[in-house]
């Protein structure tokens, strides 16, 4: 049974999220919060393997929320396409990645195993928003290393990583490279592993950063 804390500062909405994922058989919320202190209170008193995360929020946002909690537990971004900034600095602040708010609710249910699972999830509709809203004009001294990394990769890991940021899932990137999945998940491992970035979400931010110059 996956343990879930529910963070949002709507009502309505909460109580929305809990039954979409009581209704899960391996899934259960164990806690809810209205912002992001309560979310961090959760946390140490629940022990969640995932928090969805709203991020505009009183009294202490979404982005802190889970700057303080992301070492104890996967967090999951809940947003809506004006929120893309906000999304690109949780996602810095240690989340797991994001859906939006209107996604159906099996996708939200599978987005929390997989984050719970370690892996990371993005809602691919936002990705190349995200990708567009954040480039920089240059890359700063700290991206040097990293864009140098990618720079290392074979082609296909390349081919991988612009799909990756893309927004497609390992199925998708199969399909359009008519290859494996496992192939793929091979690419993805060494991806991750030359790129010193622990999931998926963090490629697509290497790629956002620094898209015009790999």
């Amino acid at each position: 049974m996956l343990r879930v804390v529910v963070c949002d500062d709507e009502q309505l909405l909460r109580e929305a999220l809990t039954k979409i994922i009581d209704a899960a058989a391996d899934l259960s919320v164990v806690g809810v919060a209205a912002n992001g202190q309560e979310a961090v209170t959760a946390v140490d008193q629940h022990a969640p393997d995932v928090v969805l995360m709203d991020i505009r929020m009183p009294v202490l946002d979404g982005i802190e929320a889970t700057r303080r909690v992301s070492s104890r537990t996967r967090v999951l971004i809940l947003t809506t396409y004006d929120l893309d900034s906000y999304v690109y600095a949780a996602l810095q602040a240690g989340a797991s990645g994001f859906l939006l708010k209107d996604a159906p609710s099996e996708r939200l249910r599978d987005g929390i195993r997989i984050v719970a699972a370690g892996q990371a999830v993005l809602a691919p509709e936002a990705t190349a928003r995200m990708i567009t809203a954040f480039r920089p004009a240059m890359p700063t001294d700290e991206d040097q290393a990293l864009l140098r990394a990618i720079q290392g990769l074979s082609p296909r890991e390349r081919q991988v990583g612009e799909l990756i940021a893309a927004g497609l899932a390992n199925d998708e990137i199969a399909e359009r490279l008519t290859i494996s999945r496992y192939t793929v998940k091979v690419h993805v491992s060494n991806i991750l592993g030359k790129l010193g970035v622990p999931d998926r979400v963090h490629v697509v931010l290497a790629w956002s950063r620094l898209r015009g110059h790999v």
